[in-house]
Formats: C-alpha cells, structure tokens, sequence
C-alpha cells in the first residue's frame, strides 16, 4: 500500500478540474485508490516523463485526462502534483 500525499498545488487543480468535470469525480476517486493500491496495474498506464517534466510520472485518469504525480518507492509515497488535460499538465 502506497500514500497519497495531496500537494496545495494538486488539491487547487483537483477542486477546478472537478468542478469542470463532475462526471468524472468517481473515475478519479477509482484512480486514486488504485495508485494507493498499485500504481503499476497495467489500466493506470503509468509512465516515466521526459523533457523539462524529467523526473515527474504521469497516469491515466481517461484518453485525454492525466494525473502528473512523483513515485517515491522507498517510502510508498506518491506526492500527487497536478491533475488536467494532456494539454494542461505537460505544458
């Protein structure tokens, strides 16, 4: 089991997206708890960033929605960072 560690960052970009995006408030309360559980399962797509966003890996919420988030496996944390478009998140 891993901990969820809410950023002030994540928790502002998770009220607006949704607020914007009532109909998906159980998809991301389902994705949150799969990566506590695992978040290597395979439905999660979990990927390493590249680029400026070195560092900082990324899972799928829907096709175009993502959650960019840092792994820290030695303590099971995961430090939540942002959550949005595939636009908004790996600008």
């Amino acid at each position: 089991m891993y901990t969820l560690v809410w950023t002030e960052s994540f928790t502002r970009s998770a009220k607006k997206f949704l607020t914007r995006h009532p109909d998906l408030r159980q998809k991301v309360a389902a994705v949150l708890h799969d990566l506590e559980s695992d978040p290597f399962q395979p439905h999660l797509s979990f990927h390493h960033l590249t680029g400026k966003l070195k560092g900082v890996q990324a899972v799928s919420i829907t096709h175009g929605y993502r959650i960019t988030l840092t792994l820290i496996v030695s303590e099971r944390e995961i430090i939540l960072l942002d959550i949005g478009s595939h636009a908004e998140v790996y600008r």
